[in-house]
């Protein structure tokens, strides 16, 4: 399938204990020879698959370092081809002048993800495996690191097989009973036949649910603070964050434009945007922040609305509130400085009144000291992954490519169901059925076109 061997550095470059060059393809072997020298009595090439011998690395001609080389010959590699690793003492020109042996006796420079492309193309995983390998290394939160390693393990891919095969043999039946109508090939009905689509259109719909819960954990949650200046959206960020990252000062529009940060909320990751506060302004600067900040409400798949606890509404806050109105993402208003309220009687009913109804919740916090974030955390993480998961057994979507391919899938089967009910035949149905199979086929890579897998493999670093 592939003409080169290729190589790669497979460890973070730079100084460290040691360093891994990996090298597969179908020379592997003789070019590894060519540079490790073991210093026992038999050859690499004498050598049986998955043993590793302490040897010599060679560089022109003289001996350079000593180190292991760990041989894995085909099929039973990750690669599927025959492959060696090579690991030295870490160093960069030591490292560095390790690859260039490599590469001057017949290897070539490796792509970003090749060694795990080629593990795809030879059978070894699916592509949604191969997305979790990637989602593995990128793992930011101990959740994100279980929902990959079910990925990665099979349990997505697995319950995608189980459907595939299923609606694979509901298109056979389909055209049987549309080429031989006659015969007695299938015990098949109209009737079966559409109860058959429901079970599997719902079988696909429990996978689409579980994207919300999957895209909170693997991808992130585009989560906008927003509110007039001043209302404490900068303290927020930072105490989410649990650092000093946006400014806080008592001066009004210190936020000129919109942070974006990572922060860990239990199960789910936010991607949190502190947006500048949202008011009429004179300033120019302060206008382009304004505009920013309502252009990033539009693409918020939560926002958190802050109001000052401690003041009655004024202008700004209605103009936030209708700005608000058509938003039908979650929202969550935030009575922030509730530290204040000890100086007055309690929130105004003005400002309680204007959130009423509006919003998924509305809770009391400071920022300032941390009073309710912990009810906040609790509140956000039960929007997106209520409850226990359990990633040994759950399928669960991870990402957009994934519950596209899905959404085809079911809406092919939707349409194949109403042909049925309209009194068309199966065939017709079937062609339906089929669009369905190639989508789901996509979700693990059995029908998906080289850009998709291009794409996704632009994502993984050199040397995986």
């Amino acid at each position: 399938m592939f003409s080169s061997t290729i190589a790669a550095i497979s460890t973070p470059f730079g100084r460290g204990g040691i360093a891994v060059i990996r090298i597969s393809g179908d020379e592997a072997i003789p070019i590894a020879e060519k540079i490790f020298r073991p210093r026992g009595k038999k050859s690499l090439s004498a050598l049986p698959g998955g043993q590793a011998v302490y040897g010599d690395f060679l560089w022109e001609g003289r001996v350079l370092d000593d180190g292991i080389a760990t041989l894995f010959r085909a099929p039973r590699s990750f690669t599927g081809e025959d492959t060696v690793e090579l690991s030295c003492h870490g160093g960069r020109l030591l490292t560095a002048t390790r690859l260039t042996a490599a590469l001057t006796a017949g290897a070539t420079q490796a792509e970003a993800g090749e060694f795990t492309k080629r593990a795809l193309l030879h059978g070894k995983l699916s592509l949604s495996e191969a997305e979790g390998i990637i989602d593995l290394i990128d793992a930011e939160t101990p959740d994100q690191l279980r929902l990959a390693r079910a990925h990665t393990s099979g349990v997505f891919s697995r319950r995608i097989t189980e459907l595939y095969d299923r609606l694979a043999a509901l298109v056979a039946e389909t055209y049987v009973v549309a080429d031989y109508p006659d015969e007695d090939l299938t015990s098949l009905t109209p009737e079966a036949l559409k109860g058959e689509i429901r079970t599997l259109s719902d079988r696909i719909s429990e996978l689409l649910d579980s994207f919300r819960t999957g895209h909170a954990i693997a991808e992130g949650i585009y989560t906008v603070t927003a509110g007039k200046p001043n209302t404490g959206k900068s303290s927020l960020m930072n105490a989410l964050l649990g650092r000093d990252r946006a400014i806080v000062s008592p001066r009004a529009g210190t936020t000129r434009d919109y942070l974006e940060e990572k922060a860990a909320v239990g199960k789910i990751l936010l991607r949190l945007v502190d947006t500048a506060g949202i008011r009429d302004t004179e300033d120019e600067v302060e206008k382009i922040g304004v505009t920013r900040s309502l252009s990033a409400l539009h693409r918020a798949e939560l926002i958190l609305a802050l109001f000052d606890a401690s003041a009655p509404p004024d202008g700004e806050d209605f103009a936030l509130l209708d700005a608000l109105k058509d938003l039908s993402v979650p929202k969550l208003a935030l009575l922030n400085k509730n530290d204040l309220l000890p100086q007055v009687t309690a929130p105004s009913p003005a400002l309680l009144s204007a959130l009423e109804g509006r919003f998924d919740d509305i809770l009391f916090l400071s920022a300032k000291t941390g009073e309710g974030l912990a009810a906040l955390k609790e509140k956000i993480e039960s929007l997106f992954a209520a409850g226990d998961i359990d990633y040994d057994s759950r399928a669960i979507v991870a990402n957009a490519r994934q519950n596209a391919a899905l959404l085809r899938a079911k809406e092919a089967l939707g349409r194949a169901e109403e042909a049925l009910v309209a009194g068309f035949s199966p065939d017709v149905a079937g062609m339906d059925l089929e669009e369905a199979l190639a989508a789901l086929g996509e979700t693990d890579g059995r029908s998906v076109s080289a850009d998709v897998v291009d794409r996704i493999f632009r994502r993984f670093c050199v040397g995986k």
